[in-house]
């Protein structure tokens, strides 16, 4: 099946919500507690994601990865909202998948795709975070050449407060 790489529109909002809650509770199952994750509903992503689209914030883009007409992936970039950001730096702010789309190349399509768009974009570094205990994610990362950098946090509420780790890439 192909998948293509397009940027989304209002109407996947309801699509992006339910992918973006079926991948916590695959993804983070171990990491972050079970009652928070069974708790996760589609609804109060939906909200969430529906005022993006409809509202998007300038330099941000959201990505979805759609596999005959559904959308099976998401991204979202833009600038750094990091205090420590040199101009320049972007962030990926999020990358999620179908659970069933796991290891089948989508997820390195939809990364490749959003990073390029930064790289067009001017933005000569990039980073993003990742909850520290999560290796699967971490591997996806090392293997696509970027590095910790050597910041961590325990303030990032959409995780819980639990560590992350950001990584960093050169993108000239």
């Amino acid at each position: 099946m192909a998948v293509r790489i397009r940027e989304a529109i209002p109407a996947d909002a309801e699509a992006i919500a339910t992918v973006h809650v079926r991948s916590w509770q695959a993804a983070y199952r171990g990491q972050l507690p079970d009652e928070y994750l069974d708790g996760l509903t589609v609804d109060e992503r939906l909200s969430q994601h529906q005022w993006a689209l409809e509202h998007p914030r300038p330099d941000w883009r959201v990505w979805v990865a759609d596999e005959e007409r559904s959308v099976v992936g998401f991204a979202v970039t833009g600038p750094s909202e990091d205090a420590d950001a040199d101009p320049g730096t972007a962030e990926l702010y999020a990358i999620y998948l179908e659970p069933s789309s796991y290891r089948r190349g989508v997820g390195r399509q939809l990364f490749a795709h959003a990073i390029e768009d930064l790289r067009e974009r001017g933005f000569r570094t990039a980073t993003l975070w990742v909850l520290e205990s999560n290796d699967q994610a971490r591997r996806f990362y090392d293997v696509a050449g970027w590095k910790l950098d050597g910041a961590t946090t325990t303030e990032r509420i959409d995780c819980l407060n639990y560590p992350t780790v950001r990584y960093r890439a050169d993108l000239g």
